[in-house]
């Protein structure tokens, strides 16, 4: 594995400063799902590749990572993965159905299929592809931009181990929270200590900068989520970085982008997260009163703003800028940009990013 010292020098780092709370002369930008199904070229790559053979194959995961950076001026490339390879390394089937998404033939139905879990996780085993696609990939990037890791949540993990898939009620998995709490938190607890060293892995192999994504965040009430969610959120945090510090990594900047979590906005922004990610429904100024003025905030443009004409896309763009101001913010969308998106007009929400937020310097 590369060392940190081996890996070309950064020309770009806006979105670290901006995480870190540093002054920046334009905000950085960077897209949620910005690898994938809305561009031609990946679609084409995927035309001669299983999905997950992709996510398997350090070459391809790198090629697919490089493409929206060859296309448009981003901050940031995110390695191209996807949050069920922590299931998968537990041992549970994945396979992803053309038009449907994620599916896992034998789901978790009961607390005694915990037993069928594979436990504990050699990460570098199960997901040491990954960590080779990020030391590839920064090699690739020679520089040009940071390169984001990624995991999901322990309870967005969960919650997808038990429904088997999508799910609009979450219904049998929040059914687990209130049926079997002891056996919950002994799931959520296992993933959480995959995360941790998962995350830890993507450091050592190169990551900048990392996410955490508690896509499912929106169907819990806040009681649930204080119980359920959060505990395992704070955990990967700071056993995440005490982890680095004991090992000599890079302390990298963690984001937190719990979806829907608006009711808990100020507990996020409490933990050792040093970003915090909204979703379109969360206001940019009433976010900024809640958390306070020394935490990063990203976002948050509707993902469907972008199927607007571009004028007006560079107009939403700029009540975006005013409503979080040109510091400690990271431009994103509120969620990853759907499947039928126009690319040209991803690229004009990123180039008005840039424009309106060097104009306020």
């Amino acid at each position: 594995m590369a060392t940190q010292n081996t890996f070309p020098a950064l020309k770009n780092d806006l979105i670290l400063r901006a995480a870190r709370g540093d002054r920046v002369e334009k905000t950085p930008v960077w897209v949620m799902r910005q690898a994938g199904r809305y561009l031609p070229e990946f679609r084409e790559f995927r035309k001669q590749h299983d999905f997950f053979t992709i996510c398997r194959t350090p070459e391809l995961a790198c090629e697919v990572t490089l493409q929206p950076i060859r296309r448009f001026d981003l901050d940031a490339a995110i390695i191209f993965s996807d949050i069920l390879v922590i299931p998968q390394a537990m041992g549970l089937t994945v396979e992803m159905v053309p038009g449907k998404g994620p599916h896992f033939p034998q789901p978790l139905q009961t607390p005694s299929d915990l037993a069928r879990l594979k436990l504990p996780v050699d990460v570098n085993q199960e997901l040491g592809y990954v960590f080779k696609a990020i030391t590839l990939t920064r090699q690739k990037l020679e520089g040009k931009v940071p390169l984001i890791g990624f995991c999901g949540a322990p309870w967005t993990l969960m919650s997808y181990m038990i429904e088997g898939g999508g799910s609009p009620t979450l219904s049998k998995s929040k059914a687990w929270l209130y049926a079997h709490p002891d056996a919950s938190h002994q799931l959520l607890q296992s993933i959480t200590d995959v995360c941790v060293e998962y995350l830890e892995g993507q450091v050592a192999a190169g990551a900048q900068l990392l996410q955490v994504f508690e896509s499912h965040a929106g169907l819990l009430g806040r009681e649930q989520f204080l119980q359920f969610s959060l505990p395992y959120l704070k955990q990967i945090a700071s056993k995440l970085k005490a982890n680095l510090q004991a090992k000599n990594l890079p302390i990298v900047p963690i984001i937190v982008f719990a979806k829907g979590a608006h009711y808990a906005l100020k507990e996020l922004s409490d933990t050792e997260y040093d970003v915090v990610g909204l979703d379109w429904t969360m206001e940019p100024r009433e976010a900024r009163k809640c958390v306070g003025e020394m935490v990063t905030l990203q976002g948050n443009l509707d993902p469907c703003a972008l199927y607007s004409p571009k004028e007006d896309i560079r107009a939403a763009v700029k009540k975006m800028a005013e409503g979080f101001g040109s510091q400690r913010w990271i431009a994103n969308l509120g969620h990853g940009i759907y499947p039928d998106m126009n690319p040209e007009h991803l690229r004009t929400f990123i180039d008005s990013v840039h424009e309106f937020t060097q104009q306020e310097n």
